[in-house]
């Protein structure tokens, strides 16, 4: 009984300072991934929840899948009762901080499928930040209502 506590003992530290790692080499998480899912060859939007974990600033730069042909960053900016859709070149998520992109915010405009999304199935998607790191994520497809 005691050479079991003593193997425990030794095993659950390496195993802590393995995941603590695994979770310190990546500096942003996405979570809440969903693709809106339009007819055709109607762009479809692109939302999610990133978190840093850092103590910088990180500029997400880039997004990318194999399910369509072409991605890009968007914010919806108002001017009193009019608002459009602009191109940006990043979106910046502060230190310890999180960024969202949802309806009528940022987001992503995803053009040019390649064949049509089935609402209920999921897509790999590709996030690229200022400082070299990837990370993917599974995203959701979703109805235009977002369900």
């Amino acid at each position: 009984m005691h050479s079991i506590l003593r193997s425990i003992s030794i095993a659950l530290p390496l195993s802590v300072m393995s995941l603590a790692a695994a979770a310190a080499s990546n500096s942003v998480m996405v979570s809440d991934c969903w693709i809106r899912s339009m007819p055709g060859d109607t762009p479809s939007g692109g939302y999610f929840k990133l978190a840093n974990v850092s103590d910088r600033n990180i500029d997400l730069v880039g997004v990318s899948t194999d399910a369509f042909g072409m991605s890009m960053l968007h914010q919806t900016q108002s001017n009193g009762s009019t608002s459009k859709m602009v191109m940006v070149d990043k979106a910046s998520i502060p230190a310890k901080g999180t960024l969202v992109f949802a309806p009528g915010g940022y987001h992503v405009m995803f053009e040019k499928a390649k064949q049509p999304l089935a609402v209920g199935s999921s897509i790999p998607v590709t996030f690229k930040f200022g400082d070299g790191e990837n990370v993917q994520a599974q995203c959701a497809v979703k109805n235009a209502a977002g369900q």
